[in-house]
């Protein structure tokens, strides 16, 4: 049983936040916030216990973990933290040879192009990822009721890495596979659900309140491609952590055309970016999910006053929705000033107390 399905009283701590509530639709004091890409780089307090440590080790230090996820909680006041992590952490861990290159993002040593190459992605263990579940349980201790989102990377996403190599611009390689063996392309998918399943349940066991599934590079596809290629796996991976209960975010970035796609392939609150308003968002993706989002973040270094300017077009997009988790259209940009999601954070729970 999970812990969402327990009878009145018995709930974790955090069922009542104001978070959970948005995405399981139900009434809320005031509109939550948290900003994807909140623990990290634009944070002075982030750089300091960082320096020194590369990416993906500091991913592997739970306390270090736990620092850096609290550290937003604590400094803007949002009402969820999300997991500090890498989305290519589980493919390191099942022996993936791969670095995140500062400046450059997540290298693989041997791209993944032949069927004989599917044979390095083995299935995951919780035993892989021992530090997951001691910071999550670092964390949950220290966070009460402020609920902990954990994370993955989508299978598409994961998979252009893999083929690519790295970054890509225009994902030739991976579309190249994707069209001309089909079949391959649907079994290393297929693979990459299973470890993204795996990951994911090892989170919510050790305690998250929520997941969020990171397609960062799926705006790259047509619908009719997502729905053929891609959305059987990202689907496997909501279906497996369907039976925990806890709320299910889709989030990818220039998808305003699979908006529809998204919620219909599992997702609780389907992620929006910047390009789309929320009211039309909803009217893509249909009744029955919630919606986050979705400032864009380049806003927040315009002066304050173009900053309430534009929350309040969000908010009001936003009010006639279901449910409605502010958040960014995409994650925190590097340079931006700590002090401006600060107050965006106090503007929106002040804008939409209830």
């Amino acid at each position: 049983m999970s812990a969402y399905d327990r009878p009145p009283g018995q709930q974790p701590k955090t069922y009542d936040s104001a978070f959970l509530k948005a995405c399981r639709r139900e009434p809320v004091p005031h509109t939550p916030v948290w900003f994807m890409r909140q623990a990290g780089r634009s944070l002075p307090e982030y750089l300091k216990v960082r320096e020194g440590i590369p990416m993906l080790e500091s991913c592997m230090r739970p306390e270090l973990v736990k620092e850096i996820t609290l550290q937003p909680v604590r400094r803007h006041g949002v009402d969820a933290a999300i997991y500090f992590s890498d989305i290519v952490v589980p493919l390191k861990a099942i022996g993936i040879d791969l670095d995140i290159k500062p400046g450059v993002g997540p290298v693989v040593a041997e791209p993944i192009r032949s069927r004989a190459d599917l044979a390095r992605l083995r299935d995951l263990t919780p035993e892989d990822v021992w530090y997951v579940t001691e910071a999550i349980g670092l964390l949950t201790e220290e966070l009460g009721g402020t609920p902990l989102i954990g994370f993955a990377g989508a299978p598409f996403t994961l998979a252009s890495y893999l083929v690519e190599g790295g970054p890509s611009r225009n994902h030739e390689h991976t579309k190249a596979l994707m069209y001309g063996d089909p079949e391959l392309w649907a079994d290393l998918l297929d693979r990459l659900a299973e470890i993204t399943s795996a990951f994911l349940k090892v989170q919510i066991e050790a305690g998250a309140s929520a997941v969020q599934l990171f397609d960062s590079w799926v705006g790259a596809l047509a619908p009719a491609d997502y729905r053929r290629s891609v959305m059987p796996a990202s689907t496997k991976v909501f279906d497996a952590v369907a039976g925990y209960g806890v709320p299910r975010i889709h989030f990818g970035v220039g998808t305003g055309e699979l908006l529809g796609l998204l919620g219909e392939a599992g997702a609780d609150v389907v992620g929006v970016d910047w390009r789309v308003p929320l009211d039309e968002a909803a009217r893509r993706v249909g009744p029955g999910k919630a919606l986050q989002g979705n400032l864009d973040p380049a806003v927040l270094f315009a002066p304050r006053e173009a900053v309430e300017t534009k929350t309040r077009e969000v908010l009001a997009a936003a009010a006639g929705l279901e449910g409605h988790v502010f958040n960014l259209g995409h994650g925190v940009l590097p340079s931006m000033d700590p002090d401006a999601l600060t107050r965006l954070t106090e503007f929106v729970h002040t804008e939409t107390a209830r």
